[in-house]
């Protein structure tokens, strides 16, 4: 038997979009899995998301959107992460996201970028591979 502590995982839905449907089926699959999984809900503030990943003591945040605000808001989470010493905090995304977006997500920080039909073992695998 092993004392590992579960990966704790916050989900959330930054920006204005108004459907979660996909990111309550990720925040699901990762329970199913073992992980211990925070779901912040919709509209939220890149600033509401960093302060409960902070609260949470999180190791991996999953940001879904589908407005098309992915550059921006994946941005400001991660600048706030960084002015909140909290580097060690992964990000990662899902949702509605134009392949040429992914290297620029990448080179931002964002560790995986999930697109639509992405599966949810490979989801987690990716998170257990960063956590």
């Amino acid at each position: 038997m092993t004392n590992e502590k579960p990966i704790r995982v916050l989900i959330a839905k930054p920006g204005l979009d108004g459907h979660d449907r996909g990111a309550k089926i990720v925040a699901r699959a990762l329970r199913d899995a073992g992980m211990e999984v925070i779901y912040t809900g919709l509209r939220q503030t890149p600033e509401q998301i960093v302060s409960a990943a902070e609260q949470e003591d999180v190791s991996v945040i999953g940001l879904s959107v589908l407005s098309g605000a992915h550059l921006h808001l994946f941005e400001h989470v991660l600048d706030l992460l960084r002015q909140n010493k909290m580097e060690d905090v992964s990000v990662i995304g899902g949702g509605i996201i134009p392949d040429e977006d992914i290297p620029k997500l990448k080179a931002l920080g964002v560790k995986y970028v999930f697109t639509p039909g992405a599966g949810l073992q490979d989801i987690i695998a990716k998170i257990r591979e960063i956590a």
